[in-house]
């Protein structure tokens, strides 16, 4: 017999954002800006942000805290704090009038955030993620049978069924390698292949050539066909290897794979800077709206357009695609006016 207890919490996220942070530089240690007030569980918070930390021995440091304003409750929360892609994760935290804020005194040295790539543009973005706990209601004994159900293993089966090439009805020519796979699976998941393997337009052997492609774009293509997911593909620094993402996104596009080719476009949006910005704007340009206009802001907000120029890349697209340039800075100009 269990007796269950299910506690009813309310979920949200306070972002806040700080624009202009190298105008905060100059604070004293123990001095902070705030966030503006949230609603979450039926009490008031806000984000404290020390931009030289809380104290004299934190001094050289950020400190970040969550703060209960609303002092005449207590209150019972969880909450993840992040700069982007890096979380750190807290347990239950008591609220009371006593203890206000909770939060970390030495979140990350000053030196090693102004390095990092978590300001851009002379932004930072702090998010949390609190959880408040608004009830424990207990229910009555019960008896309960508790089975763990694994994940699917159908992405991994799939995968397998590629490798070992096990009843292959089909051979793809690709720059002189062949891969060989599955009809029914290529022309499930891509209406191009579909139309190319049973339409009338159909190769009655049992090969079709790619061309325009390397093996090795193809070959991830394939592993996200049967997977769903991008192989591994980073480079030494163990960031994803840009290069072969732009190549992917075309062959995403190439076979209509809209969740391929919206997952490249992911992580090119978050790889954009000022060296790559003119190269990426070229491809998204023809395939993807949500890339060119991540580009387009990036150049109308980074007050760099002389360094965006000057690069190589922007050289490379002048010389060989001048009206994509034209369209662009057309579209800049506008934003700005407004």
């Amino acid at each position: 017999m269990v007796s269950r207890c299910n506690p009813q919490t309310e979920r949200s996220t306070l972002v806040f954002d700080i624009a202009g942070y190298s105008l905060l530089t100059g604070l004293d240690a123990g001095k902070f800006v705030r966030s503006a007030i949230f609603s979450v569980g039926g009490h008031y918070w806000c984000v404290r942000f020390y931009p030289n930390g809380d104290a004299e021995e934190s001094k050289g440091y950020v400190s970040v805290y969550l703060e209960l304003m609303s002092l005449t409750a207590d209150a019972s929360a969880c909450y993840d704090l992040r700069l982007l892609n890096q979380t750190t994760g807290h347990s239950k935290i008591p609220f009371t009038s006593a203890s206000p804020a909770w939060g970390i005194q030495k979140f990350k040295k000053r030196s090693e955030l102004e390095a990092s790539l978590y300001i851009k543009d002379d932004r930072l973005v702090i998010e949390y993620d609190i959880t408040v706990v608004l009830g424990t209601p207990v229910s009555a004994s019960e008896t309960m049978c508790q089975i763990d159900v694994p994940p699917s293993d159908l992405p991994d089966d799939l995968g397998k069924l590629l490798d070992n090439e096990k009843r292959t009805d089909v051979a793809i020519k690709v720059e002189g390698e062949i891969f060989y796979a599955h009809k029914l699976v290529l022309s499930m998941r891509s209406p191009v292949f579909e139309a190319e393997l049973y339409g009338p337009m159909r190769d009655k052997t049992r090969n079709i050539t790619v061309e325009d492609m390397q093996p090795v774009v193809f070959k991830a293509l394939l592993h996200f066909i049967y997977t769903d997911s991008l192989p591994v593909m980073d480079d030494p620094a163990g960031e994803p290897n840009t290069e072969m993402v732009k190549h992917l996104l075309v062959a995403a596009d190439r076979y209509a794979l809209e969740r391929m080719k919206l997952m490249c476009e992911s992580i090119l949006c978050n790889r954009i800077d000022v060296e790559n910005v003119a190269s990426t704007l070229a491809l998204a340009q023809y395939y993807c709206s949500n890339l060119k206009d991540a580009c387009i802001g990036f150049i109308n907000s980074s007050e760099r357009v002389d360094d965006v120029m000057a690069s190589k890349g922007y050289k490379h697209l002048k010389r060989v695609c001048p009206e994509v340039l034209i369209g662009i800075w057309e579209k800049t100009s506008k934003s700005r006016k407004h």
